[in-house]
């Protein structure tokens, strides 16, 4: 049964034994228009318009530098333990939009924090965002073992969505919702390192 998380907290992974390989999928939704009359709707004022946001990891060592970076533009970690599904330019439809699969095992024996990131590459805002959330799941079972809704809007255009950092007994998630602002994942490194 996947559990909710609230922003800041943290759910221990080491009751998972076994656990692998998994993946991190994010998913949003443009946020309907409002209501316009009917001289704005001729004048193109339709739609909602289509949301290009970015998921990304920032793969950081036991003294915080950073070692690697997933995201639309290097799908593949260096390590080959992490692999990125794809740029989704337009955030419609169910599900993940986008997805970052990490074996666990096969990470490089430095990496102690994963930090998962969204960005909004067109520097859309997250006030024009619906619906954000990040999922972990157990890749080898495809069950989700939690999530974490966004519930705040804003002027900002990057979030730091959550962490897993790699303990003396086991792998912890922590969901932190943090508000940034960047284009691109690394605009986005300084708040990932701040939420570690």
């Amino acid at each position: 049964m996947s559990i909710s998380l609230s922003k800041g907290q943290t759910l221990s992974l080491e009751k998972d034994t076994g656990l692998s390989k998994v993946f991190m999928g994010c998913g949003w939704d443009p946020a309907k228009p409002e209501k316009k009359g009917f001289f704005s709707s001729l004048l193109g004022g339709g739609g909602a318009d289509e949301i290009d946001l970015d998921a990304s990891v920032i793969v950081f060592d036991a003294n915080k530098n950073a070692i690697d970076l997933v995201w639309f533009q290097q799908l593949t970690s260096k390590d080959n333990a992490i692999t990125h599904s794809g740029d989704n330019l337009t955030g419609e439809g169910d599900g993940d939009d986008e997805t970052i699969y990490v074996d666990l095992k096969a990470l490089d024996a430095r990496a102690k924090y994963l930090v998962f990131t969204v960005n909004s590459f067109r520097g859309q805002t997250f006030d024009e965002v619906d619906n954000a959330f990040a999922r972990l799941v157990d890749h080898s079972k495809n069950a989700e073992i939690c999530r974490y809704t966004l519930a705040e809007k804003g002027r900002h255009t990057g979030v730091v969505m959550a962490s897993m950092e790699k303990t003396d007994s086991g792998w912890q998630l922590t969901a932190h919702g943090t508000p940034t602002n960047g284009r691109t994942a690394h605009d986005l490194a300084g708040a990932a390192l701040a939420a570690i």
